[in-house]
């Protein structure tokens, strides 16, 4: 009858208060002093007495968290020279409505009572498990009063080896630290009334849809209030002096496509840009060229030159001219004789004349130990060769990017090599002289 009474009285004061806003946290730390009275089974032979301890605990979320738990109880035998008790343990608690003020939850738990005297000289322990429930109510954001009931359950494995029926009540302070707080619902401030509805251009369409506010009085405009654009060019027509511009061509201020070089032909049409001005074109805007010769019709002086057919600059037609020297050379020698100077000079004033001329010294040699050593033969074509290039270089300052120099060998005989007349004539060096001329 005693533990029914005090539970009523612990139930109906907390009820009292009243429910506005929750205060638990989720990954928030607690610790909770308490102080209460721990009720023994009548024929347990333990006396009831107050109790006090120490709860810490952690929200894992909103609504389930751990604690951990130790108290003092100070009771006493009626056989045993024992008058104090420990009681510790674990519980798992689950927290109802965790949005409000008021928090009921409930607990679930097992530890251990540890019974001995203030010198431990005679000590009991045993095995507990606990179920029950309790209140928390907020009155501050961290600090809560709680209210706790447990039904202990106590296995005495030292006396009569049987589970007894014990009661647990407390009251305490919950102290939170930490955790996710939650912003409290803020009731939006009404909207101010929208204002009139005006359109301050006279457009026909009211401000808060003109994305084009001052269009000039009498212009048509879009469901957006800009100036019409028909082809798409950036340029409003009432400003476009080509109203139909192709799509996507970029345009001048006044809305037409440009012509760099003022040919008639808009660039992007204009496949020769930068024609000078006054030369006639075509309708890709490049520089008529009536023969097909690549030289246009104002810079040709020969406009009716034959199809395919090479010209100059001027647009002539040009021959393909070629000339051929012969310098001959000593028996494994690459020195130039003095009365081949005379050639070679000629051979210089024929290149001066053409500037587009190429020119390739070719060396060559007999077929004298060719069997015995053959590439003896090419490095005295190519020595010989390299004597004549040097020549023309040195004493007539012929451009040396212009002409090179290629060792035969034996491999492009003249004449016989089996008569010594015949060897002679190959030991030899012949210029092969590439140029144009007009006809």
């Amino acid at each position: 009858m005693k533990k029914i009474i005090v539970l009523t009285i612990l139930v109906s004061s907390i009820f009292a208060f009243s429910l506005t806003y929750a205060e638990i946290r989720q990954g928030s730390f607690s610790l909770t002093p308490y102080a209460g009275g721990y009720f023994f089974e009548g024929n347990e032979d333990w006396e009831d007495g107050a109790t006090a301890g120490l709860r810490a605990g952690y929200h894992v979320t909103k609504n389930i968290g751990i604690e951990a738990f130790f108290s003092y109880i100070r009771t006493d035998h009626d056989a045993i020279d024992i008058n104090d008790a420990y009681d510790m343990g674990i519980e798992g608690l689950y927290h109802f409505m965790p949005d409000e003020k008021l928090v009921p939850f409930l607990a679930l738990g097992f530890g251990g009572l540890h019974f001995g005297n203030t010198d431990f000289d005679e000590d009991l322990n045993t095995l507990a498990a606990d179920y029950g429930g309790g209140l928390k109510y907020f009155i501050t954001d961290d600090v809560a009063l709680r209210a706790d009931l447990r039904h202990v359950l106590s296995y005495d494995n030292d006396i009569d080896k049987r589970w007894h029926n014990n009661l647990l009540v407390a009251l305490g302070v919950n102290v939170a630290f930490g955790g996710k707080k939650e912003i409290a619902d803020v009731k939006p401030e009404e909207p101010p009334p929208p204002p009139p509805l005006t359109d301050s251009d006279g457009d026909g369409i009211v401000d808060n849809l003109d994305k084009c506010f001052n269009t000039p009085s009498g212009v048509s405009v879009d469901r957006d209030g800009c100036p019409a654009d028909s082809d798409r060019d950036g340029i409003a027509d009432y400003l476009d002096k080509c109203p139909a511009s192709p799509s996507g061509i970029v345009v001048d201020q006044q809305g037409c496509t440009p012509d760099s070089d003022a040919d008639g032909i808009a660039d992007y049409q204009d496949n020769c840009q930068g024609t000078p001005a006054g030369i006639p074109v075509d309708q890709n805007g490049c520089p008529n060229d009536s023969d097909k010769d690549g030289v246009s019709d104002a810079l040709d002086k020969c406009p009716n030159s034959p199809a395919n057919t090479a010209v100059d600059q001027n647009g002539c037609v040009r021959e393909k001219i070629a000339m051929r020297v012969n310098v001959e050379f000593d028996t494994a020698k690459a020195v130039i004789k003095k009365k081949y100077h005379q050639e070679l000079k000629r051979v210089a004033d024929f290149i001066r004349q053409y500037s587009d001329a190429r020119v390739v010294i070719e060396g060559h040699t007999d077929d004298v130990d060719i069997h015995h050593e053959p590439e003896r033969n090419m490095r005295l074509s190519q020595a010989r060769a390299d004597s004549v290039r040097t020549y023309l270089i040195d004493h007539f300052s012929i451009d040396p990017a212009i002409i090179k120099a290629v060792g035969y060998g034996p491999r492009k005989p003249i004449a016989s090599n089996k008569t010594e007349k015949g060897r002679q004539k190959n030991r030899r060096i012949e210029a092969v002289i590439e140029a144009y001329k007009v006809k």
